[in-house]
């Protein structure tokens, strides 16, 4: 917007860059690299290399990724200078539908139009006695030192991302998860399939159950007492529960906004919510919680609303990858969903170690998963959990976006050897 030459300001009471740049995605993947070389060690034998001089330390890496963000987020600051944005920095609360108030400089700023988009904050579950004694995703970047023992709470992407990681750096890793198999919402089988994996991994699942308290002990350690009568005493434990949106004191029903019963900001299509001068995108009205589809929101919000070009974000078919490992990549419909919505289908299926896993000894085994309409052939979702899961998901989003059928993938010669050649080899349906 401040390239079109109008006046911009940005209020930003941290940092610039938000939580993919500075304690989500970012920090995070560069915390998976790391925790892959353990494995890649491990594999290294029967390639002929030998590396059995390798040591981790904590503090290196932490403060390298510290640095890393710090570098992302100057340039964040640099591109917003470039395009006459004003940075204010300070807290804004909505005093009406065209004021905020910044909080410690105390004055009001008005503005023709307002934009939320202050994303979302690491839940704690606040009825649980003794929950101040474990941590956050957030505290995870910044530990003194890595913990010998973990006990993370919660069965989503987070939970699983950061269970590789530590269990990566040689932390014992401890899962615990209310449901019966982690990742939910995912494809069924992609769930068992990296729950497995984990498991076989060295990562402890504790399913059908949550932490009921945590109590901190003379040596330092925290004792965990679990709902089904077992005791877990470790160095750290890890909240993975959620995210909830960041408008509590953001003082948006002082102009009349709406929100749901989670505390997001209902919109339209348009991110428009129901006061005409106020709009949202991103995780703040929990849609769809990606950074990549906050973006998309976002320019269509600046098409529709300054260029004149109508323009609303398509939520549906958007890709979404997990780094855990086996790391999963999925776009398009579970076969549940595909079921729940009426569809005949067609489920095309295949499990493998890898080339370079079977060479180097290596267990882990990649599954992959098409889901077909069996009237239209249209290939309706693509799971896949394995290595570099996520990076071949990207290009089978494109396929499924297009609405291609399995003819057409059919039709596409394969890449040798590859395990992504896989996907378009996988002849027979299985039997359902």
């Amino acid at each position: 917007v401040g390239k079109l030459g109008k006046r911009v300001a940005v209020a930003e009471q941290v940092q610039v860059g938000g939580t993919c740049v500075l304690r989500g995605c970012v920090p995070k993947k560069l915390l998976v690299y790391s925790s892959e070389f353990s494995q890649s060690f491990r594999d290294a034998k029967n390639f002929g290399w030998s590396v059995d001089w390798a040591r981790f330390d904590w503090p290196t890496l932490r403060d390298n990724v510290h640095k890393e963000v710090n570098r992302l987020s100057d340039i964040y600051s640099t591109n917003l200078n470039a395009a006459n944005v004003e940075v204010i920095e300070d807290r804004a609360i909505v005093q009406d539908a065209h004021t905020v108030r910044l909080t410690r400089e105390g004055r009001s700023v008005t503005a023709e139009r307002i934009l939320i988009a202050v994303g979302g904050h690491t839940y704690r579950p606040t009825d649980i006695k003794g929950q101040e004694y474990g941590i956050t995703s957030t505290d995870a970047f910044l530990l003194d030192e890595l913990p010998a023992s973990i006990l993370i709470a919660g069965g989503g992407y987070i939970a699983l991302e950061f269970a590789t990681v530590f269990a990566g750096l040689g932390v014992e890793t401890t899962v615990i998860y209310r449901g019966e198999r982690v990742l939910r919402g995912f494809d069924h089988e992609v769930r068992a399939h990296v729950h497995n994996e984990m498991q076989r991994a060295g990562v402890k699942i504790i399913s059908g159950a949550t932490i009921g308290e945590i109590a901190p002990l003379a040596n330092g350690k925290k004792l965990a007492s679990l709902s089904n009568s077992m005791q877990m005493e470790v160095d750290q434990v890890l909240w993975a529960v959620g995210r909830a949106p960041n408008t509590n004191g953001l003082g948006l029903e002082n102009a009349g906004v709406v929100l749901n019963e989670r505390g997001a900001v209902v919109v339209d299509a348009h991110s428009r919510t129901n006061v005409p001068s106020i709009f949202a995108v991103g995780d703040v009205t929990d849609r769809v919680n990606l950074t990549p589809v906050a973006i998309r929101e976002a320019v269509a919000f600046v098409n529709t609303e300054y260029l004149d070009k109508p323009d609303a974000m398509d939520h549906a078919d958007i890709a979404s990858a997990v780094f855990c490992s086996p790391s999963v990549g999925a776009v398009g419909l579970s076969e549940e969903d595909a079921r729940a919505k009426g569809h005949k289908l067609r489920i095309f299926r295949t499990t493998f170690r890898a080339m370079k896993n079977v060479f180097a000894g290596n267990e882990q085994r990649t599954l992959m998963k098409l889901v077909v309409d069996q009237n239209t052939d249209r290939v309706l979702g693509v799971h896949i959990a394995g290595q570099d899961a996520p990076e071949m998901i990207q290009l089978a989003a494109i396929a499924v976006k297009a609405g291609l059928t399995k003819a057409q993938w059919d039709a596409t010669c394969a890449v040798h050897p590859t395990a992504a050649e896989e996907l378009v080899l996988m002849g027979e349906p299985v039997a359902h």
